[in-house]
């Protein structure tokens, strides 16, 4: 069994409760996200509960909570595992969280203020410092924060917490794709393009930028599914 990420006492602002069940939860979701978990893999509640040091209660609400957001599958009588990744759940993933995050995004340009611009820049600073470092991890989780800093500035945070669970699926092949396909400098360009038109109110231009960046994974799928055939489904 692979080894993943002990428990952390770090939630993000929009997260659930800190529950022991919810930070098994968030950490296995990182797990299979950032492929520790691999699609296929078989996953034992015994394991879990051994690696997290916690009972088995809550890694079995962890894994029905997983289940939920798609990411593994619960079989009686034959055992849990990761899901594949599915190139269709990928696309519709991606084409619902254009339509949320185009609205977010026009919403923010009409009403953010300074502390959000300020938010904004400074995480972009630190995605440069992350690329510079050749940390991917780091990145995409600065590249979570950047478009969950867009929701808290048009107020939305209800549209982030939608947007999470949708595109679990979606952030697998991100993940994957970040080393080889779109360079990072071009996707830090990309958010600072959007929160330049987030800080002169322009609500068309922050549509078109969200529009341009959310589209980068459509030329980075099929590579990514072609090189990983055997951890994807059509």
């Amino acid at each position: 069994m692979t080894m993943i990420s002990p428990l952390s006492d770090s939630i993000s602002p929009l997260a659930r409760p800190a529950t022991v069940g919810n930070k098994v939860f968030e950490a296995m979701r990182q797990a299979i996200i950032q492929l520790q978990l691999r699609p296929g893999d078989p996953l034992s509640e015994a394991e879990m509960a051994r690696q997290f040091g916690v009972s088995r209660q809550p890694v079995r609400e962890a894994f029905i909570k997983l289940a939920e957001v798609g990411l593994v599958e619960i079989r009686p009588q034959r055992g849990t595992s990761v899901v594949m990744i599915s190139r269709r759940e990928v696309e519709n993933a991606r084409f619902i969280r254009e339509a949320i995050e185009v609205a977010v995004a026009r919403r923010a340009a009409e009403v953010a203020d300074s502390s959000h611009h300020g938010m904004l820049d400074g995480l972009i600073e630190r995605q440069r410092l992350a690329n510079r470092a050749g940390d991917l991890a780091e990145f995409l989780r600065l590249d979570e924060a950047f478009h969950q800093a867009i929701a808290q500035a048009a107020d939305c945070e209800r549209a982030w917490r939608l947007l999470e669970n949708l595109k679990a699926q979606m952030d697998r092949v991100r993940y994957l794709s970040l080393a080889d396909a779109t360079p990072l400098e071009t996707l830090i360009e990309q958010h600072a393009v959007i929160a330049d038109s987030i800080r002169r109110h322009d609500a068309n231009a922050a549509e078109a930028g969200i529009r341009q960046h959310l589209s980068e994974i459509l030329t980075s799928l099929p590579k990514v599914a072609a090189a990983h055939s055997d951890w994807f489904t059509a």
